[in-house]
């Protein structure tokens, strides 16, 4: 029992870290991360509802989630194969397209949530 508690908690400091990693070296989280606080301080502001709070930050995470996966494929890639490779670049291009699809759901929950506050304002 003492072991399995060990491991889980070396695998809890190795995610910690890859998070951290992420959050110091990709830009593409950093903006991300950004664009997540403003819809945020907007949810706050608007008093969205505690089901769109869920489906945003579901959504929030899939982006964040799906984008962790494409920055190891690529980093994964690049080590694999440094020159420029249709097969390698295919690859990355598939890795980039499930970041776009996290990413069109994330503002279709965007704007089934926000839509009607904007609608009410104007």
């Amino acid at each position: 029992m003492i072991l399995f508690i060990k491991g889980r908690l070396k695998s809890f400091k190795y995610a910690f870290r890859g998070t951290y990693l992420l959050i110091k070296t990709e830009h593409s989280i950093m903006t991300q991360i950004f664009i997540f606080s403003l819809t945020i301080l907007a949810g706050l502001i608007v008093g969205i509802s505690k089901q769109d709070w869920i489906n945003q930050t579901l959504a929030m995470g899939l982006v964040l989630g799906i984008e962790g996966m494409n920055t190891a494929v690529e980093k994964l890639s690049d080590f694999v194969h440094k020159e420029n490779h249709p097969k390698i670049g295919f690859i990355k291009d598939v890795s980039a397209g499930a970041v776009t699809f996290a990413a069109f759901t994330f503002i279709f929950v965007l704007v089934i949530t926000y839509l009607p506050h904007i609608i009410n304002y104007i």
